[in-house]
C-alpha cells in the first residue's frame, strides 16, 4: 500500500542559503579587467602574431572564467571537469594541426604552379 507523507512528516529547516554575490562581484570584476587588457593592448600594439598570441590567451583566461563560475564547472567533480576538458583539448589540438597542415599544404601547391 501506498505511504502518504503529510506537510508534518517533512524537516522545514527555513535555512535559504547565502547568495553567493562575493564569488560573482570577483569574477566580474577579473573579467572586466581582461577586457580591459585586451583592450590596451588591441590599441597599443601593431596587429601581428605576438598581438593575437596575447588575443589568444587572454581570451582562454576568460573563457576559464565563464565556463568554472557561471557555469558552475568549478564545483563539480574532478571526473566531469576532466571529461569535459579532455575532448575540448584534442579539438584544439586537432585545430592547430589542421592549420599548420592546411598552411603547409598551401604554400607547397602554390610554389608548385608557380615554378
Amino acid at each position: 500500500m501506498a505511504h502518504h507523507h503529510s506537510d508534518n512528516d517533512f524537516e522545514q529547516t527555513n535555512n535559504i542559503p547565502e547568495p553567493q554575490t562575493k564569488a560573482i562581484w570577483k569574477t566580474f570584476g577579473i573579467l572586466v579587467a581582461l577586457t580591459a587588457l585586451e583592450f590596451v593592448f588591441a590599441f597599443a600594439m601593431e596587429a601581428g602574431t605576438m598581438r593575437n598570441t596575447i588575443f589568444i590567451i587572454l581570451t582562454i583566461f576568460k573563457a576559464y572564467f565563464i565556463v568554472a563560475y557561471f557555469m558552475h564547472l568549478k564545483h563539480e567533480t574532478k571526473a566531469l571537469i576532466w571529461s569535459i576538458m579532455l575532448p575540448l583539448a584534442l579539438i584544439v589540438w586537432l585545430m592547430v594541426a589542421l592549420i599548420s597542415e592546411g598552411s603547409y599544404y598551401f604554400e607547397s601547391v602554390t610554389n608548385y604552379f608557380n615554378n
